[in-house]
């Protein structure tokens, strides 16, 4: 049983640190509001992954999985919040202005909404989550517990792995604050997570179950 727990935990693992939509949130706020908005972007997106394992256990995870059309609204929910996030940070970078030189701090307002709900509303419209988690994660529960306990407790080692990887990364990028606050780079983190965002919106809303 420790030996598939250990398999199981090195998969998610993996598939915690893969680039995705959590982290380009992520970077956003952490870029343009500091060390506490990223960190309460993890502690939200943390949040709807336990949401989600919830929902997986209580096994209604499996009907909005199963779903074409529960599966397609969820979708088309996730993405366009996607690509409103991606607009609002190009808006931002648009909206920002130099004030001595390129070594000046942005005169620009924080993102628009609490970090904590923007991690959390980006991941429970996160499908690809549902399908994860119904889909992948039994198959990676150890055999020697109900399934139930063990979906729970790779739920459990999924949100720990998330805080500690997004976590660490929100303090990299606090600790670059000075290079980051920049005029001319701060505008270009804007810009580019604003792409990507909208890059993930559009690839959530045109994936296939």
């Amino acid at each position: 049983m420790l030996y598939e727990f250990l398999a199981a935990s090195g998969v998610l693992a993996l598939l915690t640190m893969v680039p995705g939509p959590d982290m380009a949130v992520v970077t956003r706020r952490a870029v343009a509001a500091g060390r506490g908005d990223g960190l309460r972007t993890v502690a939200g997106i943390t949040t709807g992954l336990l949401v989600w394992g919830v929902l997986a256990v209580a096994g209604l995870a499996a009907v909005l999985a199963a779903s074409a059309t529960a599966y397609t609204v969820v979708r088309l929910a996730g993405a366009a919040y996607l690509v409103v996030l991606g607009v609002q940070a190009l808006l931002a970078a648009r909206r920002g202005r130099r004030t001595e030189g390129p070594a000046e701090p942005l005169a620009v307002a924080p993102p628009a909404g609490h970090p904590w709900r923007t991690g959390l509303v980006s991941n429970v419209l996160n499908p690809k989550i549902a399908v994860f988690y119904t889909g992948l994660l039994p198959t990676l529960a150890p055999r020697g517990l109900s399934p139930h306990t063990g979906m729970a407790l790779l739920v459990l080692v999924h949100a720990v792995l998330t805080v500690v990887w997004l976590g660490g990364y929100v303090l990299l990028l606090s600790r670059a604050r000075a290079f980051f606050a920049r005029a001319a780079v701060r505008r270009g983190m804007e810009r580019i997570t604003g792409v990507v965002l909208i890059g993930f919106g559009l690839k959530v809303a045109t994936a296939a179950q």
